[in-house]
């Protein structure tokens, strides 16, 4: 077994019953598949098996780079880019339908999430997409509103993509083992989207401003974004409430009218 790099995040899935369990979430035979951050190859070996049409493998450790192209070599169906994910250009793969995997690096998967939901294309190349986050991270992703874990992550998720099925992973199904439970979580682009925004950067700086005083009204806040007449078009806004009382189709409202 490779030793793990820490600086990478690096935490190798072993456990055969979760590796099959992650493969079926989505059908995979005879479609375009993308997988960020293979590592060894245990996840790859298992798509292969089920007779994808192509696999696009993303790995930013140059060793282990090296090592799958090696593993790979006779195999034609396998593309291997040693480049880092949130650098490397995901739209200009050539793929259709494609089911994307990655069991993702702690440090920075809440990036690479968010990097999936700004692609310029929607509805986007991938059908599906299926991330390992830390437990504690992925509940604030799945957050649905009002609870403890609403917020930022959960509010830019729900603009655009679907949560088909989670389910936990035990630090046990790991080389090394994390000192964290994990959640592999399922997602599925929304084919149309309601509110017109026009970039998600928008969405993230008004979610970011909001919520930096999430213990105090949101008047101040949202003063700094609109003005008061964009205000009042607002009819489910009350300024005495706290960021996280505010509803998502709130938060994406007032976005299209901060971009106007």
């Amino acid at each position: 077994m490779k030793l793990a790099k820490k600086s990478l995040g690096q935490n190798f899935l072993i456990d055969n019953n979760i590796i099959k369990k992650i493969i079926n979430s989505a059908s995979i035979k005879g479609r375009d598949i993308i997988e960020i951050g293979p590592g060894t190859g245990a996840l790859t070996n298992a798509i292969l098996k089920k007779k994808p049409k192509s696999i696009t493998l993303i790995e930013k450790d140059l060793s282990l780079a090296k090592d799958l192209k090696m593993k790979y070599l006779n195999n034609k169906i396998i593309k291997i880019f040693n480049s880092d994910i949130l650098k490397f250009d995901i739209e200009k793969v050539d793929t259709q339908n494609c089911a994307v995997f990655g069991n993702l690096p702690y440090n920075i998967s809440s990036q690479i999430l968010v990097k999936f939901l700004k692609l310029k294309k929607w509805p986007p190349n991938y059908k599906d997409l299926i991330f390992m986050f830390q437990k504690e991270l992925g509940e604030k992703i799945i957050g649905e509103f009002p609870s403890s874990n609403y917020g930022r992550l959960s509010i830019l998720s729900n603009f655009r993509l679907n949560i088909i099925k989670k389910f936990l992973v035990s630090r046990n199904c790991f080389f090394p083992r994390p000192k964290v439970t994990s959640m592999v979580i399922h997602f599925q682009p929304k084919q149309s989207v309601k509110f017109s925004i026009k970039n998600i950067s928008n969405l993230e700086k008004v979610t970011n401003i909001f919520f930096s005083n999430k213990r105090k009204m949101i008047n101040k806040s949202v003063k700094k974004i609109l003005d008061d007449n964009k205000i009042k078009r607002i009819k489910s806004l009350k300024l005495n409430l706290r960021p996280a009382d505010i509803n998502p189709n709130t938060y994406y409202e007032i976005t299209q009218l901060y971009e106007k």
